[in-house]
């Protein structure tokens, strides 16, 4: 297969992977099947007979995964993936096939996962409440601080 397009995405964000049927027209949705699959065992998404059909759906996938049912029957067969993670890194399938006539259509998406990036990324609300951590490399030094003005303080009664 042919690699028509490839998205990148960061983990934890939602990516839509484009798939559309051209020439533009109405789609037969009840007499059609849309497959969203990695290589040809692990389905991603199912769709047929104009409804979701996830019961054969990876696990790894599940309610991860939609279609824009609005717009499918105008040709957007692009498919939503949710909190991306590492291990959906991979060349996905998007097959269209209409039951009437069999014209299958068939187009190739890869996705590229990659770590999230560090910089000044907006606390998520969980974490608001709790004292923002610096960069690792600042740990230690707040950990010594109070340690060192104890040191301070007891060597001064010392002396007095």
């Amino acid at each position: 297969g042919q690699l028509d397009t490839t998205c990148h995405a960061f983990v934890g964000e939602t990516v839509v992977l484009p798939c559309t049927t051209t020439p533009p027209g109405e789609l037969t949705l009840s007499k059609s099947m849309l497959y969203w699959q990695i290589g040809t065992k692990e389905l991603v998404h199912f769709f047929k007979n104009g409804q979701d059909s996830l019961e054969d759906q990876d696990e790894k996938f599940h309610g991860r995964t939609s279609l824009f049912l609005d717009q499918m029957k105008h040709g957007n067969l692009s498919l939503k993936i949710s909190n991306v993670q590492l291990w959906d890194n991979a060349e996905y399938s998007c097959i269209y096939r209409q039951t009437e006539n069999h014209q299958t259509k068939k187009s190739t998406i890869k996705l590229s996962v990659s770590a999230p990036p560090t910089t000044e990324e907006p606390p998520s609300p969980s974490e608001q409440n709790q004292i923002p951590s610096g960069s690792p490399m600042d740990v230690p030094h707040l950990a010594v601080l109070p340690l060192s003005f104890f040191l301070l303080v007891s060597l001064g009664f010392w002396h007095l």
